[in-house]
């Protein structure tokens, strides 16, 4: 009696296991939530006809945050990986100038994260700038920790906030060299 009980309890698994192995074979990851088709890879909303060399096609392509440790305006493989990637886009799309906007967490006094997102800012533009992107397109903006991501105590949340973000622009605003020279 206990053996024919362990033999059902197998099948029963086997079964089982079986049913569920077989609901997903597409290779793509399903939510079942009602209104939605439940596909998670579907385009997010307003990506859904990105033309090519516009501002989303930047960001799903090539990204636009780099990261820093904490302190550092040093570029770690992950983030010249992603300049690589880029600067690619930048040189193929020429028409687009960039604002380099450096950031800082809230770890030290005002003027030394400021002057610290400025020269992460500075960083990434030199890098660019030695991969092909063409310097006159560039110009940088530290704001220390004054943008931040979010406002947190711990080290991990604080990551986000040690960063450069590459903003698109058509055209040159205040905080840009080339904008102080034409309208001065």
């Amino acid at each position: 009696m206990l053996q024919v009980s362990r033999i059902a309890t197998y099948i029963a698994v086997v079964i089982g296991l079986s049913a569920l192995a077989g609901c997903n074979t597409t290779g793509r990851s399903v939510i079942s939530s009602p209104g939605t088709s439940g596909v998670t890879d579907e385009p997010a909303a307003g990506f859904k006809k990105i033309m090519p060399g516009s501002e989303e096609d930047y960001i799903m392509q090539a990204g636009r945050r780099i990261y820093f440790k904490a302190g550092s305006n040093d570029l770690d493989d992950v983030a010249r990986e992603t300049l690589d990637i880029q600067s690619q886009w930048l040189r193929k799309y020429p028409q687009w100038l960039i604002k380099l906007q450096g950031h800082a967490d809230d770890s030290r006094q005002s003027a030394t994260n400021i002057a610290l997102s400025d020269k992460r800012a500075k960083v990434v533009m030199e890098y660019l700038a030695q991969q092909g992107v063409a310097p006159h397109r560039m110009w940088v903006k530290g704001y220390g920790s004054e943008r931040l991501v979010r406002k947190c105590r711990e080290l991990e949340c604080k990551a986000l906030n040690r960063r450069v973000v590459v903003n698109l622009r058509k055209q040159y605003d205040g905080a840009a060299p080339q904008f102080k020279k034409k309208s001065g």
